[in-house]
């Protein structure tokens, strides 16, 4: 069974169990918390809209703790005015665990099987941290491969081999560069012999 419930301003989807981190709410840790503005219910293929919320319906959850958000910074600019100002701001907003949705003739209520054991586990899952999560479960992580061992030294090859081997080639003695031949005169330039052939029809 699910619901759609309205609290600071937004709308979050949840079932029995889930960890809820919401807008600043009042209340000690351990306190009850009820939210009677459920918009909508559902349990499996049923389906109850409200107008605009649901009549009877109730989200109850217990308030784990109240405390800063992630630190959102703003930083404003006019160029060429030499005007730079850098804020931050964190956001109070409070851990819920929802204990039970009623509505519809139905409750459904949390078993209490996720079993919260310490304030970093607690704070990755209402992070969704599944890294961290994974870890602080104590399930294994991968674990990196082993170094590769140093290669033994090559065992000294035997004397007999050696001289068995067979001796490199002489080396092909090298070409000796031949003198180039000398270059054929250029032919003349177009326009001088166009002038000399004027100057003989003269």
């Amino acid at each position: 069974m699910y619901a759609v419930i309205k609290t600071g301003g937004k709308q979050y989807r949840v079932q029995p169990g889930d960890l809820l981190v919401v807008e600043k709410l009042d209340g000690e840790p351990g306190a009850n918390v009820a939210f009677g503005d459920v918009l909508m219910l559902g349990d499996g293929e049923t389906v109850t809209l409200g107008a605009p919320i649901v009549d009877g319906a109730s989200v109850s959850a217990t308030l784990i703790e109240t405390r800063k958000g992630e630190k959102v910074k703003i930083f404003k600019k006019i160029r060429r005015q030499g005007y730079r100002r850098t804020k931050g701001h964190r956001q109070h907003e409070s851990v819920l665990r929802v204990t039970s949705i009623a509505g519809a003739g139905k409750t459904d209520k949390w078993d209490g099987t996720v079993d919260l054991t310490t304030k970093a586990m607690l704070d990755a899952r209402a992070r969704n941290l599944k890294h961290v999560i994974t870890t602080l479960e104590g399930v294994a992580a991968p674990v990196a491969a082993p170094a590769k061992a140093k290669a033994a030294p090559k065992a000294a090859a035997p004397a007999a081999a050696t001289e068995e081997a067979p001796a490199k080639k002489a080396a092909a003695p090298k070409k000796t560069a031949e003198p180039k031949a000398e270059a054929a005169p250029k032919a003349a330039p177009k326009k001088a012999a166009a002038k000399k052939s004027d100057d003989a029809a003269e």
